[in-house]
């Protein structure tokens, strides 16, 4: 089984219930079991700065599929929420993305998966939520700690835990 690490983002519809039902997508779909989970932040868009604020989590996942298949399901999830990245802007508006940052300690350099993520350490909005659920994993020879130490977190907001 490998230990993987999922960052969740969005800024259209109702994000927050859109992650849960993600979460339980993810789980099922990856015959997986969830380890972490974080909070959920309002982040600042990043990227496409004229759009509305983020909702930003991240989860720790434990699965049997290679990483490969990890990110064709996680594909599939998110065209099941209404993404579609074929016609979509770069860093604009979505219901639903799920990046694949880190799978147990494999490096991967392809053109359709790079691992871990490649801007994984240039991203607090991602960093945060790590951050609370894995501050010591080490990914590429940094801790999530360190590496958000070296960023800002302004506008990044912790939001109230849903009823």
């Amino acid at each position: 089984m490998a230990d993987v690490l999922i960052a969740l983002g969005g800024n259209l519809g109702d994000v927050r219930t859109t992650f849960e039902k993600a979460i339980a997508n993810i789980c099922g779909m990856t015959q997986g079991v969830l380890l972490a989970r974080s909070s959920d932040y309002a982040t600042p868009p990043w990227g496409e700065e004229e759009q509305a604020r983020f909702i930003n989590a991240c989860i720790e996942l434990e699965t049997s599929l290679d990483p490969h298949a990890l990110l064709f399901t996680l594909h599939k999830i998110e065209k099941k929420f209404g993404r579609d990245r074929a016609h979509e802007k770069r860093w604009g508006p979505r219901t639903l993305d799920l990046d694949l940052i880190a799978y147990d300690d494999v490096k991967v350099d392809k053109p359709e998966l790079t691992l871990p993520h490649p801007r994984l350490f240039e991203r607090a909005f991602v960093l945060v939520p790590l951050a609370e659920i894995v501050p010591d994993r080490v990914i590429a020879g940094r801790s999530v700690r360190a590496a958000l130490a070296g960023l800002s977190t302004d506008g990044i907001e912790r939001l109230p835990d849903l009823p």
